[in-house]
């Protein structure tokens, strides 16, 4: 799909000067806006390329790995553990950051519409508060995602589906830089405090892995500063693990839950996994939640008392007046069902209303404009349901922030306010934590019909947006109404106290939505403090997670099949044995020769129809006897790194030795490898040749072409590969098994179905 345009744009390219970044590419070609953009679930794209996980071993790596003795070895795992504690450090200092500011902001916000209220209230005219109110909101949505559209889309959403696919193995672009972090932590704050139906725990888990990723590479591409620190770690092997390290700390920062925050990077993310790594994971978890917790209670001004330890405290659910009986648990299996189809539905509606955002809602002042509708209707749904509502509590012994009396009595307050009228943490804890009787069933009706279709409409705007809270809201206010209508039925018996089925309400909720297990669980179990409700809750979360299977997968999985990811899953499709490597394979391949000329490497790599990024390295010279094996793998970045220094010499004296590189050479390169545009090799330069063998990794992974789908699929996710060759039996190469020819075979409703490759 050469334009003319873009043939021009490549002829201005070649003689960019190095150092500018690739972001020139970006800029020079004026966007066109179709008024759709036809959007197929059924593609996977191209554009999304996979980490190199695997090591490539080559003479350079093995003479450093040889050179290394044992005590500088011993100076390695310090500075991981180094870094582990400094990700820790930074992303509770963070959550902190975040906890304030969005504390004293809405807390403005709030005390300056409870005034106009209060003053409108005696002599009327209350349509002034709800424009003040909704003015308030959307002007303050409004920022908050102009700097997401406009500056860095990548900051959008809860950024937990770009998190699993980078520790999957898929490099998203622009996911780990330091400029989505400062997006996405001055969105989530403008988004909570504009009063969407959000939570800022989601966005924690993002900020933690862009954290890690900087700390750990020693410098800054952003700020175009390098520490010279930390070298030793600029590859993707070690970037990914200190990722996983950074996403648990998140978790734990947000829930305070530092070993949900573990499993969380186990049962989501990383694919290859040992066991000092899970140590090491721990330990940037244990360090985050407690540095959050310091300072919060500094901030609160009670130093020595560490009773925050995440932005979301449920509060201590106390075992005598809140146990369980065994009569009880079919009560809750029933609770987990209701939430799996609850949660089937708000994937299912969420899933048409994105299908609508990607081919409608495109531009970038579109999507500012929706927000602030949303924004604007949030407002404007509370302001109305609090008006409308005549449920009126007593004021004494109630801990809300900022009672609203509106047409109540004095003395008394109005409780739906409370739920609209609050940051949605607060609501979540005031509903597990009320005492019987506080709520109206009407008032929790409404709510939770009002706020799940809010939530739903919300998820996919273009702000920084955690999903977790509005979920567990939804599910906490269905819950504390099952609660109470359990209690009317059994004429108020002991056992039924509302705040309990709050709990499990909101566990089922959530568990229909994002279907996380294991690590959803132990969350759970550590923000409420209490191991007793272990077994219910887990109960819960499965049976939500097998009824929602039943319909609609997961949240997170359809946003990343929304936008068309390579994803891999942790097996291969059942049906897919009669599948072989030669039918998944790619062909034909590009090899390089052993020895080869650099015009031929240079017409390869800029060669825009085939992007391939790892070239099999074969024999030079294969005459009539010898065959043309298989010596090695070579890939894109590394010949454009030998381009770029020009380690070449002219075909008369091959013996001369060729300008030797470093290692160090590559890892400066990395993680923006220069396109090969912008490397000008002269007419002289071309016919000189350059010799691969030292550079390349002499033993890449191979697979005989008669290996089935899930042998294959085994190996590569199991590896983390990058490039799988396969060859026939006399070892030559025959094609080349990659992520999107894995990932194009998914089990639908039908069996097996192969999705096609889209160049978007």
């Amino acid at each position: 799909q050469l334009t003319p345009s873009s043939l021009l744009r490549i002829g201005q390219l070649s003689n960019v000067d190095l150092n500018e970044d690739i972001r020139e590419l970006e800029t020079e070609l004026p966007r066109q806006h179709p008024n759709e953009i036809p959007h197929n679930e059924k593609l996977l794209s191209l554009k999304y390329e996979s980490l190199d996980y695997d090591n490539s071993e080559n003479q350079l790596f093995l003479e450093e790995e040889r050179r290394i003795n044992h005590t500088a070895f011993r100076t390695v795992e310090i500075k991981r553990w180094v870094i582990c504690a400094m990700i820790g450090i930074l992303t509770g200092l963070v959550a902190c950051f975040i906890d304030i500011v969005v504390e004293n902001l809405a807390g403005l916000k709030y005390r300056v519409v409870k005034g106009n209220i209060d003053k409108f209230t005696e002599k009327g005219g209350l349509s002034f508060s709800l424009l003040l109110w909704a003015t308030l909101n959307a002007s303050v949505v409004m920022v908050g995602s102009v700097i997401v559209a406009f500056i860095e889309p990548v900051a959008a959403g809860s950024g937990i589906p770009q998190i699993k696919c980078y520790l999957n193995g898929v490099k998203i672009p622009h996911v780990v830089r330091l400029k989505t972090l400062v997006i996405k932590v001055c969105g989530v704050i403008l988004s909570v405090v504009g009063g969407l139906a959000v939570g800022k725990e989601g966005p924690m888990i993002h900020s933690g892995a862009v954290i890690a990723a900087g700390i750990s590479q020693g410098r800054s591409t952003s700020l175009k500063r390098d520490f010279k620190i930390f070298e030793y770690f600029r590859r993707d092997t070690e970037k990914r693990d200190f990722v996983s390290a950074g996403a648990a700390a998140g978790v734990s920062a947000a829930f305070g839950a530092p070993v949900g925050g573990v499993l969380f990077s186990l049962e989501e993310g990383a694919s290859f996994w040992n066991q000092f790594l899970t140590w090491r994971i721990f330990f940037a978890s244990m360090i985050s939640t407690f540095t959050l917790n310091s300072v919060l209670s500094v901030y609160h001004g009670n130093a020595w008392d560490l009773s925050s330890p995440g932005l979301i405290n449920f509060g201590r659910f106390d075992n005598e007046k809140m146990g369980y009986t065994i009569q009880e648990i079919p009560i809750f299996i029933f609770m987990g069902v209701v939430g799996g189809i609850l949660g089937a539905l708000f994937n299912a509606l969420n899933y048409w209303l994105t299908m609508f955002r990607i081919r409608y809602i495109h531009r970038p002042c579109l999507q500012v404009v929706e927000a602030m509708l949303v924004a604007a209707v949030t407002a404007t749904v509370g302001f109305v349901m609090i008006y409308c509502s005549r449920d009126c509590q007593p004021i004494q012994g109630s801990t809300v922030a900022y009672p609203l009396q509106l047409f109540c009595a004095d003395g008394e307050y109005n409780s739906m306010a409370t739920a609209f009228f609050n940051t949605p943490e607060k609501s979540v804890v005031n509903l597990f934590h009320d005492p019987p009787g506080s709520y109206n069933p009407m008032t929790l009706g409404m709510f939770t019909l009002m706020y799940f279709f809010l939530a739903c409409w919300t998820y996919g705007l273009t702000v920084s947006a955690g999903v977790f809270i509005p979920s567990l809201l939804i599910g906490a206010a269905w819950g504390r109404l099952f609660g109470i209508s359990l209690s009317y039925l059994t004429k108020g018996s002991i056992w039924a106290d509302p705040g309990k089925y709050a709990l499990m309400g909101a566990a089922a909720q959530l568990g229909g939505i994002v279907r996380m297990t294991l690590s959803l669980t132990v969350i759970m179990m550590e923000a409420t403090g209490n191991v007793t409700y272990g077994f219910p809750i887990m109960l819960v979360l499965m049976t939500a997670k097998i009824v929602g299977d039943y319909f609609v997968e997961g949240l997170y999985d359809m946003h990343i099949q929304l936008q068309s990811v390579p994803f891999l899953h942790w097996e291969a499709p059942v049906t897919s044995h009669s599948l072989t490597a030669r039918e998944v394979m790619s062909t034909p391949v590009t090899c390089l020769r052993r020895i080869e000329r650099v015009g031929t490497v240079v017409d390869i790599l800029s060669d825009t129809s085939s992007n391939h990024n790892g070239f099999p390295v074969v024999e030079s010279n294969p005459d009539a006897t010898q065959v043309a094996g298989l010596r090695g793998l070579i890939l894109r970045s590394q010949l454009i790194v030998l381009l770029k220094h020009k380690v070449f010499v002219e075909r008369a004296n091959l013996s001369l030795v060729q300008r030797r590189l470093k290692l160090k050479d590559f890892r400066d390169a990395y993680p923006r490898f220069p396109p090969i545009q912008s490397i000008h090799v002269s007419q002289d330069e071309r016919e000189c040749m350059i010799d691969l063998s030292e550079f390349m990794n002499p033993s890449p992974y191979t697979v005989p072409q008669e290996a089935s789908l899930p042998r294959v699929f085994k190996l590569f996710r199991a590896l983390g590969l990058r490039h799988l060759v396969v060859v026939d039996n006399r070892n030559e190469v025959v094609g080349m098994v990659t992520r999107k020819d894995l990932a194009r075979y998914r089990l639908g409703k039908e069996g097996l179905e192969e999705l096609s490759l889209a160049q978007t």
